[in-house]
Formats: structure tokens, C-alpha cells, sequence
């Protein structure tokens, strides 16, 4: 660190420079005090050099010496100042132009500086605006983090009740799927006591069938064997066959009725709707079977007991004659 001069000490340098022999320069001065810059030991020096004459005035006008040795004095000391001062001009003139050089260096030195200076300014700015950048894309990025965050949050909310909404679906549906085996177990079970139903209405329908035949056989034969009936025996027997064939043709329509409410059961998947019908309209038909079947015993009653009558009266008669 440089440390600052006094006027007193370039005096003090120059006098011992003078002293000495030597000529008091710039860079002698600066050398006896190991500091100081050129322009303030230049500065400096001519300070000193100013104040030579009125030292020199001083020294003439001492009273021991004689005035022809005091001008000589003088003398000597103006060529040496006149000497000291060509050689302080020469030494400026260098000092000048290495000031100046110095100068020209540190002006081109202080342009580059100036330029590095803007460059890491622009790239400082640059940096800058480019920091904003990123601090402005870090917060839209940290916005958008949240955002997603909170809709992850609200699609995990969403996927948690979905899955217990599917979770209660799926134990209602099986809940469902076990009362409709259990449904289908019970229709199956009507089903089979329907069809065992209508199996024994069509046999019951079948054997009446035949035992009406049968009668009516019998009936035709006792018929073709009286010839001698009355007519309202024969009128009777008529309406017996007819009724017979209203019977068998009503037992055939129960058969194909049955049969087609089967069909109907099995489309229906044995709905317990279609099983009340078709229990509707076997019971019925039941009921016409049954009162068929009890005009039918009216009828075949009143033809026994007139046959029965008409044979008493023709043995009546045989015995008569």
C-alpha cells in the first residue's frame, strides 16, 4: 500500500542529491524515499526548485563571506541550477511522455476494461433477465405441481369412491344373483308340479276319454241290439254321442291348451304371473272337465235307469202274455 509524500521530504532528498553530486530527477527522488508518484515528485520538485533562488538570496547576503566569493558562489550555483534545471526538464519531458504512454495504455486498458465491463454487464443482465425466467417458469411450474397435486388428490377421491360404489354393486349383484337362483329354484319346482298337475288332468281327461268310449260302445251296441226302443231313447242316445264328441273334443282342447301353456312356461322362463294363468285356466278347464263329466254321469244315469225301465216293462209284458 502506497504511502503519501511531503513536500519536506522531496526537499529533504533533493538537497542530499544536490549535496551529493548528483542531479535531483524524479526517479532519484522517488528512489531516496521509496514511495511517491511521478506527477507528485514532478509537482514537488518544482516546488523545490522554486524556492532555490530565495535561499540562494539568503546565502549572498551572509555577512562572513567576502562579495566576490559570494558571487562566485552564485555563479556556480546558477550553472548548477541552470545544469540541474536541463537535466529536471529532460527527466519531465521523459517523465511526460511515459506519463503520457502510461496514460494512452491505461486509456486503452481502461476502453477494454469499460468493454469487458459492458459485456459482463449485458451477460449479468442477461443472467438476470434469464434468472426472472426461470424463477417466473419455477412458479408456474410449482402452480402447476399444486394443481396437479390437487387433482391427483381429487382422481385418488374419485377412484376410492368408485371402487366402494363397484364394491357395493358387486355385493348387490351377487345378493341379487343368489335371490334369482333361489327364484329360478322355486319356479323350476312349480314348473314340475305344474307339468305332474297337468300330466294327471291329461290322463284323468284321457281315461274319462276312453271310458266314454267305451260307454258309448256299449251304448250303440245295447242301441243297435233294442231296435225296438222309443225315440226318446234314441234321442237320448244321440245326445249322449254328442255329448261324448263334445267331450272328446273338449278333452282334446285341454290336451293342446296344456300343452300349448307348457310352451308358454317355457318361454316365459316360468315367471310366477304365467304360472298363476296357466293354474287359472287348468283349474278351469277342470271345472268344465267336471261338470262335463257330471252331465255326462246325469246323462248315462238317465239312460241306464230307462233302459232298466224299458226292460222291466218288456219282461212285465213277456210275463203278461
Amino acid at each position: 500500500m502506497r504511502r503519501g509524500i511531503t513536500q519536506d521530504q522531496v526537499n529533504t532528498a533533493a538537497d542530499a542529491l544536490v549535496a551529493a553530486g548528483d542531479k535531483p530527477t524524479v526517479e532519484k527522488v522517488r528512489a531516496a524515499l521509496g514511495t511517491g508518484s511521478p506527477n507528485t515528485v514532478t509537482r514537488m520538485l518544482e516546488t523545490w526548485r522554486s524556492g532555490l533562488a530565495e535561499r540562494l538570496q539568503k546565502v549572498l547576503q551572509l555577512p562572513e563571506l567576502p562579495p566576490e566569493a559570494g558571487q562566485a558562489f552564485t555563479e556556480v550555483w546558477r550553472l548548477a541550477v541552470t545544469h540541474a534545471m536541463s537535466v529536471a526538464n529532460a527527466a519531465l519531458a521523459h517523465e511526460q511522455n511515459a506519463l503520457l504512454a502510461a496514460q494512452t495504455s491505461l486509456t486503452q486498458e481502461r476502453k477494454l476494461w469499460e468493454i469487458a465491463i459492458a459485456e459482463v454487464r449485458a451477460q449479468a443482465q442477461s443472467a438476470d433477465q434469464g434468472r426472472e425466467m426461470a424463477e417466473t417458469r419455477l412458479a408456474d411450474i410449482q402452480r402447476l405441481v399444486e394443481q396437479q397435486a390437487g387433482q391427483l388428490a381429487e382422481l385418488t377421491q374419485q377412484r376410492d369412491r368408485l371402487q366402494a360404489l363397484c364394491d357395493r354393486q358387486a355385493a348387490e349383484i351377487e345378493a341379487l344373483r343368489g335371490q334369482l337362483e333361489d327364484h329360478l329354484a322355486i319356479l323350476q319346482t312349480e314348473r314340475n308340479r305344474q307339468e305332474v298337475y297337468v300330466r294327471g288332468i291329461e290322463d284323468r281327461a284321457h281315461a274319462e276319454i276312453d271310458r266314454a268310449r267305451e260307454e258309448s260302445k256299449s251304448l250303440q251296441a245295447a242301441l243297435r241290439q233294442k231296435e225296438r226302443d222309443t225315440s226318446t231313447i234314441a234321442v237320448q242316445l244321440e245326445a249322449a254321442e254328442a255329448t261324448a264328441r263334445v267331450a272328446e273334443h273338449l278333452a282334446t282342447e285341454h290336451g293342446a291348451r296344456a300343452k300349448a301353456l307348457e310352451q308358454q312356461m317355457a318361454r316365459m322362463d316360468g315367471l310366477p304371473v304365467a304360472l298363476l294363468s296357466a293354474q287359472q285356466a287348468l283349474q278351469a278347464a277342470l271345472k268344465r272337465e267336471l261338470a262335463l263329466q257330471a252331465k255326462w254321469d246325469r246323462l248315462t244315469t238317465s239312460t241306464n235307469t230307462q233302459t232298466t225301465i224299458k226292460k222291466r216293462k218288456s219282461r212285465g209284458m213277456a210275463g203278461a202274455k
